[in-house]
């Protein structure tokens, strides 16, 4: 795993920590993050857009003028697509656009998302944003500390009130929670900035301390000769 200095809001150093090699070390694939981000794109959209068929336009319900004898070709109504005013032929009608992506492509986007920040030393991890009330002035000198320059993405705590009202009024800072990290947002912004708690897998419980059944806690090694007495 890379190591990567955790800073205070004042610019200082306090402490390491480490980053998790499937997150932040990744080879970053740019077709599966094209083909991620257009899904979601593509989600956003309403899908509201319509138009009227023929059906229902208003009007035409008589015949314009009796089948024969004019000499022109035979209409049954006015509200044709071919008339002015008339329905719209094969028009969108509304729908979703959603895309059916797997969550493993989702997550392998994010990660190729945050190594591309992390090769480029755009990825910040600051020790707590500790604001005691709410300030755009102080966080704003924050950001100034960390030399963060251009578009920030900080990862935070829904509830962290004071961070979040801190940097809502800042045009060029997004804020987005830890659960809601996507790879659009990440590529959007030149930074990212997490906190020690919210980094991706920074609380991860390591393979020791895995339960070793359902409802079962994980038990020390058990010696071979208690075991071989126990049997007897």
């Amino acid at each position: 795993m890379a190591t990567i200095s955790v800073k205070s809001i004042a610019g200082t150093e306090a402490g390491s920590i480490e980053l998790a090699d499937a997150m932040f070390a990744a080879q970053p694939n740019v077709p599966l993050m094209h083909q991620v981000v257009t899904a979601q794109l593509a989600a956003r959209r309403a899908g509201t857009q319509s138009t009227k068929t023929r059906a229902e336009v208003r009007g035409g319900g008589r015949k314009p003028f009796k089948q024969k004898g004019t000499g022109n070709a035979r209409q049954g109504s006015i509200r044709s697509p071919h008339y002015s005013g008339g329905g719209v032929a094969l028009g969108p009608k509304p729908r979703k656009y959603n895309q059916k992506t797997p969550k493993k492509m989702i997550k392998a986007a994010l990660a190729s998302a945050l190594s591309d920040r992390a090769a480029d030393n755009k990825v910040v991890v600051v020790d707590d944003w500790a604001f005691d009330v709410p300030k755009t002035k102080d966080a704003l000198a924050a950001l100034t500390a960390l030399g963060i320059e251009g578009k920030a993405l900080i990862v935070v705590d829904i509830a962290d009130t004071n961070t979040i009202k801190s940097f809502l009024n800042l045009g060029q800072v997004q804020l987005i929670e830890r659960g809601e990290l996507n790879a659009y947002d990440v590529l959007c912004n030149d930074y990212v900035v997490f906190t020690r708690s919210t980094l991706p897998g920074a609380d991860r419980p390591s393979v020791t301390s895995v339960t070793s059944g359902a409802g079962s806690a994980a038990t020390e090694p058990t010696d071979p000769e208690s075991v071989e007495e126990s049997g007897q």
